[in-house]
C-alpha cells in the first residue's frame, strides 16, 4: 500500500517539475529568440541588402512589443 502511495505521489512531484521545467525553458527561448535572435536576423538581412524585407519586419516587431506591453 505504502509502495502504490508513494509512486503516485512521486509522479504528480515530478509531473509538477516538469511542468515548471517546461515554463521555465519555454520562457528562456522566448527571451533569446528576442534580445538575440531577431537583431542578428535583422542585421543580417541589412547587410544581405535586403533592406526591404528587414524594415517591414521591424515595424511589425516593434509595433507587437508596443501593443504587448500597454495592453
Amino acid at each position: 500500500m505504502f509502495t502504490l502511495l508513494f509512486t503516485i505521489l512521486t509522479f504528480i512531484v515530478f509531473g509538477k517539475l516538469l511542468i515548471f521545467a517546461i515554463k521555465a525553458s519555454w520562457g528562456i527561448a522566448r527571451i533569446l529568440v528576442t534580445v538575440i535572435f531577431l537583431p542578428l536576423a535583422l542585421i543580417a538581412l541589412v547587410v544581405a541588402g535586403i533592406i526591404y524585407l528587414a524594415v517591414p519586419l521591424l515595424l511589425i516587431a516593434g509595433v507587437v512589443s508596443f501593443v504587448k506591453t500597454h495592453n
